[in-house]
């Protein structure tokens, strides 16, 4: 074991450094050159010198400043110390900023292209770009939801982009590139520790049946992530349903009911459009109910007036109920289904 680590000693920070470490070696030698030397030439002429002193008189000197505060008054000061300080200086200066440059160009490079590992906590991981104009809608509303909010990290898993785009690096969006149906994908983009993620459908022609890989393969690693998954066949939806995901959406199922809502009622779209977006106005929620055992629908609707929001109905087991009588029991479980113009945590019924 000591001979394989000394083994990886010698090859790596030997025989091979890296460029970094040269820079560094490189800077400890010529400062220690230099303080030691200008200690030695002019410390007999002025005894109250010291290290520090020293250390700083090669620093300013290095760097091309020149304070003038310490300065070589002997021979050997200035033409062993102070004349090579200052031809290595200006090199040794330009070789270190072109390492650090270098550094974070590469980086940031890494970051574009999506090669790097993120160690975020309580974010949302986007799988599979749908566009720049969707994304940024999405990335809109869920920002001005509280339940996710503003201030939380958004990192996209993709296998085909090439680069992120310049819009959404302006909205600190993060990127990981590679398979998302990959454990080692998964781990770079920290799906362990993701509160939510959202799979849209991809380009392929088999994007559901991808899809559905990709479902399998978050739920093993992380089941307690909530997902919605986008599907474009809605037979589908069953099979997302038994792979664990949370929620499905059928995206060809609601443009349909659009299109024949804005055919049967015109301006629908609009109004609908209102009630789903949180870009102001007024929006659908559904708030957990807080409720004594004999509370009803009325009781409800009291509680929720009285937060400026109207009720709907309820959605129990999955199972919506609309437009209920005042007397209607209320249950365990139970959602509110409200229109009002910001997020409850709950409603207190009875």
């Amino acid at each position: 074991m000591i001979q394989i680590l000394m083994r990886l000693f010698s090859r790596h920070l030997i025989i091979n450094p890296s460029v970094t470490l040269r820079a560094l070696v490189l800077l400890a030698a010529v400062l220690a050159y230099g303080a030691s030397g200008f200690l030695y030439f002019e410390l007999p002429g002025n005894p109250d010198l010291t290290w520090g002193d020293s250390l700083w008189y090669t620093l300013v000197t290095l760097t091309t400043v020149g304070y003038g505060d310490f300065f070589p008054k002997t021979m050997g000061g200035r033409f062993l110390v102070g004349v090579p300080l200052m031809l290595i200086g200006i090199g040794l200066l330009g070789f270190i900023l072109s390492v650090v440059a270098s550094a974070l160009i590469t980086a940031k490079s890494k970051e574009l292209k999506g090669m790097s590992c993120f160690n975020f906590s309580r974010h949302v991981v986007l799988v599979n770009f749908p566009g720049i104009a969707k994304l940024l809608r999405l990335l809109d509303e869920i920002a001005n939801d509280p339940a996710i909010g503003r201030d939380a990290q958004i990192v996209l898993i993709d296998r085909d982009l090439e680069e992120l785009p310049p819009e959404l690096l302006a909205r600190k969006l993060h990127y990981v590139r590679g398979d998302p149906a990959r454990d080692a994908t998964l781990l770079r983009a920290a799906i362990n520790t993701a509160s939510h993620a959202i799979v849209f459908s991809g380009k392929d022609v088999a994007a559901d049946a991808i899809n559905v890989t990709i479902a399998l393969a978050i739920e093993a690693r992380a089941p307690q992530v909530k997902t919605v998954i986008e599907c474009l066949d809605p037979g589908t939806e069953e099979l997302l349903r038994k792979a664990g995901c949370d929620h499905v959406v059928c995206s060809s199922r609601f443009e349909a009911l659009y299109v024949s809502q804005e055919l049967l009622n015109p301006g629908m779209q609009d109004i609908l459009g209102d009630l789903l977006s949180n870009d102001g106005g007024q929006q659908f929620y559904l708030t957990p109910i807080e409720a004594n055992a004999d509370a009803r629908f009325g009781d409800l609707v009291k509680a929720a007036s009285s937060a400026g929001h109207v009720v709907m109905g309820l959605r129990r087991q999955n199972a919506n109920h609309l437009n209920l009588s005042s007397d209607f029991p209320l249950a365990a479980g139970d959602l509110a289904l409200t229109i009002g113009a910001r997020r409850q945590v709950s409603f207190r019924a009875g």
